[in-house]
């Protein structure tokens, strides 16, 4: 095992636990062992209330299974695992729709469901759970402005932890995407498209509302597939065999934009997240532990977009900003998911993701897949 700290090699003082980011290499045949070894090197059991019951927070961006879009059935495998042989008895998982991906068929798809009926713990979908009023403590940049009738959270979510399970790759609105953005999905309804204009500053605003209300939070990454281009979706995916576990959620993602070759503080949610004191978004603070990966740089690109994409961000930053709100606040809204949906689930997955999908399914990582 090799201790590094990233950018940082002479330092002889140890930062502290919060920026602590695990890495580990893996396997497909090691893999569900191996996230144990992940989660007890990032100190999992320091962070986590083994009294309090544990959300794991599943993301699922298509209900169609591709590569490093969602969470992977050994990411869910292993934590369960984990947990279980730790002590850790009220274990429930969380899934999210939106309005044009349903978590439903999602679960099934990505086969989560037979993870979750595997260990028998509770399978919850947040569309169908009481949502609370919520006055965040901490000031919100931009949430109290977008919901000015106060914001409702899931009531399941108060006094319990949660464990993020995001995937890495990159993202056509925010550069990349990993734990922070995880929790997009489960703390606002489906009127969260509302908030893309301003998409960084609200993942700040949601890990600040996040500490108070969970006693712990963590984050279990896959790499296994990453995807590299327009994210979430649409991307070409690469085999890096890595997981990455933090107990601080900037911490992660840093680790996980550098390793895809991007400078963590240029991007803009963890340069004001770490602003902010919600956690350590610069390389040269965090500690990794296990693997030496001081060096790697995937050189992914984050800057390419789709059609779809290059027209959401000329209403959320371009010229047609002006008729944002006619165009994604009204009634005339649903125009957005029917297209969204024409182009990803009718035109691209047919024209170009299926024959990716297919050509994933021919490596050792498809066939754990397929084993599911």
């Amino acid at each position: 095992m090799t201790q590094t700290v990233l950018d940082n090699p002479a330092t002889d003082a140890a930062p502290p636990s919060r920026s602590r980011v695990a890495v580990v290499y893996t396997t497909p045949e090691t893999v569900l062992d191996d996230i144990g070894r992940l989660m007890r090197l990032a100190g999992y059991q320091q962070t986590l209330d083994a009294a309090a019951a544990t959300l794991l927070k599943i993301n699922i961006s298509w209900q169609l299974w591709y590569p490093a879009c969602s969470t992977t059935p050994w990411q869910l495998d292993g934590v369960i695992k984990t947990l279980e042989e730790d002590g850790f008895q009220d274990i429930i998982a969380a899934h999210n729709g939106t309005v044009v991906v349903d978590a439903k068929v999602g679960e099934v798809n990505n086969k989560h469901l037979p993870v979750i009926e595997k260990h028998s713990i509770p399978n919850t979908h947040l569309e169908d759970v009481e949502w609370m009023q919520f006055q965040p403590k901490a000031e919100m940049r931009v949430l109290g402005d977008i919901f000015p009738e106060g914001l409702r959270i899931p009531a399941l979510f108060p006094g319990k932890n949660i464990i993020h399970l995001p995937t890495m790759k990159t993202h056509v609105f925010t550069t990349m995407t990993g734990a922070m953005k995880n929790a997009f999905g489960g703390l606002l309804n489906h009127r969260r498209h509302w908030t893309h204009s301003v998409i960084h500053e609200t993942l700040v605003d949601l890990l600040a509302i996040q500490k108070e209300i969970h006693p712990g939070l963590f984050a279990v990454m896959d790499g296994t597939f990453v995807g590299d281009g327009p994210g979430p979706r649409a991307m070409q995916w690469q085999t890096k065999n890595i997981l990455l576990a933090s107990a601080d959620q900037v911490a992660i993602d840093a680790v996980s934009a550098k390793l895809m070759g991007i400078d963590p503080m240029s991007v803009k949610f963890i340069r004001l997240a770490h602003d902010a004191g919600l956690g350590t978004g610069d390389p040269r603070e965090i500690e990794i532990v296990g693997e030496d990966v001081s060096e790697v740089n995937w050189h992914l690109k984050a800057s390419e977009d789709t059609f779809a994409s290059r027209g959401q961000k000329l209403i959320y930053w371009g010229p047609l900003k002006r008729l944002e709100h006619l165009l994604l606040r009204t009634v005339i809204a649903p125009w957005s998911y029917v297209a969204s949906n024409l182009y990803f689930n009718g035109y691209w997955y047919n024209a170009i993701g299926r024959r990716r999908a297919r050509k994933a399914l021919e490596t050792p990582w498809g066939a754990l897949f397929r084993s599911y």
